[in-house]
């Protein structure tokens, strides 16, 4: 049985329901017409110099190089739509994480971004741009950014299928070898990548080399390195 105190619906005054329709038709018009007004986003600016920006931050380059991290990462979420990153300018993105890493050249974050989160837009071209960035400043800091370079190798080999750029990217990797900051499975990566490219003979005379330099010390990797030669031999042989 129904409560007393409930009303059908025919019970509810006209007015009401014309009012209530017109609210819903008015909010249904401004969401449609703001949508329309933001749906192009806005650009990414051009970065200032270092020095407008720690002028600005009254030389707290650290602060403001997280603060300008932050900001940066979000802008692709902007009032009323979120921007795909190929919808991004990568030569401004690129010129932001310079100066990032320019304010606070120990930071991690610029160079962790450009790796795992901007090289992986599903965009060749703007992916290929990012791995050359990532390259470019490895070399200014081997020690502290040799990570970021061996997941470009990573993205380069498996994400573009490019086994030629990742061969490039190693090689980078390769060439501070004697660098005791960079793990040696790291430096190795352009003799692996090489054997993925059916360069058995190539990959060979690497790993030959590297077991004869007397640069790997550790038992377990010379086993390792010793039974990839032997496996790479066997390969050769067939």
């Amino acid at each position: 049985m129904r409560r007393a105190t409930e009303r059908s619906f025919g019970a509810v005054p006209n007015w009401v329901v014309l009012l209530l329709l017109a609210s819903l038709i008015c909010q249904y018009f401004v969401q449609k017409n703001y949508a329309t007004h933001v749906a192009a986003g806005k650009d990414l600016p051009v970065p200032p110099t270092p020095t407008v920006v720690r002028l600005a931050s009254l030389d707290s380059p650290i602060f403001a190089a997280q603060l300008l991290m932050l900001w940066l990462q979000s802008f692709d979420v902007q009032p009323g739509i979120s921007l795909s990153f190929r919808e991004l300018d990568y030569a401004r993105i690129q010129g932001w994480l310079k100066l990032i890493l320019n304010l606070h050249p120990h930071g991690q974050y610029p160079l962790l971004s450009a790796a795992r989160v901007y090289a992986e837009v599903d965009d060749p071209p703007r992916q290929r741009a990012m791995l050359a960035f990532v390259a470019d400043q490895f070399e200014d800091d081997p020690a502290r950014r040799w990570q970021w370079l061996a997941h470009a190798v990573y993205v380069a080999k498996h994400r573009l299928k490019d086994r030629e750029l990742a061969l490039q990217l190693a090689e980078r990797l390769a060439a501070h070898r004697q660098n005791l900051a960079i793990p040696s499975w790291a430096t190795q990566m352009n003799i692996f990548v090489l054997e993925d490219m059916g360069e058995i003979e190539s990959a060979k005379v690497l790993l030959g080399g590297l077991l004869e330099s007397g640069q790997i010390t550790d038992p377990h990797e010379r086993w390792f390195l010793s039974k990839r030669l032997a496996e790479l031999e066997q390969k050769s042989g067939e």
